[in-house]
């Protein structure tokens, strides 16, 4: 029978890369600690490395457009409402509603 796998939290795994990042420590004697393997507290810390830039990218630039183009959505929407009650509005005087 196979042994499950075991499921670390998103928080430890970030509080584990960051330290074996900050390169206080070996990665043998922070594997130790948390009592999980070597390979994944590279593989952790790694994806730090290669994240970490992501949190100081401006994301002014996509959304911005999808902003843009939703506001045209919603007044293109916004102008055919307005002609269909007007529409309505004159058909019901004309039937006297």
């Amino acid at each position: 029978m196979k042994a499950k796998r075991k499921k670390y939290s998103a928080a430890l795994k970030a509080k584990v890369g960051l330290e074996a990042a900050m390169g206080v420590r070996t990665v043998g004697q922070i594997a130790r600690e948390y009592q999980v393997h070597t390979t994944l507290v590279t593989q952790w810390r790694r994806v730090i490395r290669e994240r970490l830039p992501e949190l100081y990218e401006s994301p002014a630039g996509p959304i911005h457009d999808d902003r843009d183009e939703l506001i045209a959505q919603l007044h293109q929407k916004i102008g055919e409402l307005t002609v269909d009650r007007d529409f309505l509005k004159k058909k019901c005087k004309q039937l006297g509603l």
